[in-house]
């Protein structure tokens, strides 16, 4: 047998058992295809659990150090909105009572031009 022969048997399909489907070329490659398919769906599937595993660790390494953010930011941000409306509340109070003192300086001012315009009432 030669090369060429042997190369024709690898080739050739073997003999199918009675009542199963032939085997060729086709169906071979197919699955061939079909299999390298799912293992680079595999493939990528694994770096993605292996990539969320790693940042489950590292935020719990992180938390368990003592370096990592505290459990209760929820209410910490809660504390911030509320102080955040706190300062908005208070620079329109803030802004109000500029006004407010903006227009006694000038009722004040013009009494006091006022006095000043008319003669002294000894």
């Amino acid at each position: 047998m030669g090369r060429s022969s042997a190369a024709a048997a690898a080739i050739q399909p073997a003999a199918c058992p009675p009542g199963s489907a032939p085997v060729t070329a086709a169906s071979l490659q197919a699955d061939l295809a079909a299999a390298q398919d799912r293992s680079a769906r595999q493939t990528t599937r694994i770096r993605q659990l292996e990539r969320k595993l790693a940042e489950l660790l590292g935020q719990q390494a992180w938390q368990e150090s003592g370096l990592g953010a505290p459990h209760d930011i929820e209410q910490l941000q809660r504390r911030i909105t509320e102080l955040e409306q706190s300062v908005v509340d208070l620079t329109c109070q803030l802004s109000h009572r500029d006004d407010e003192l903006a227009a006694a300086r000038a009722a004040n001012r013009e009494m006091i031009a006022q006095i000043n315009r008319t003669p002294d009432r000894l």
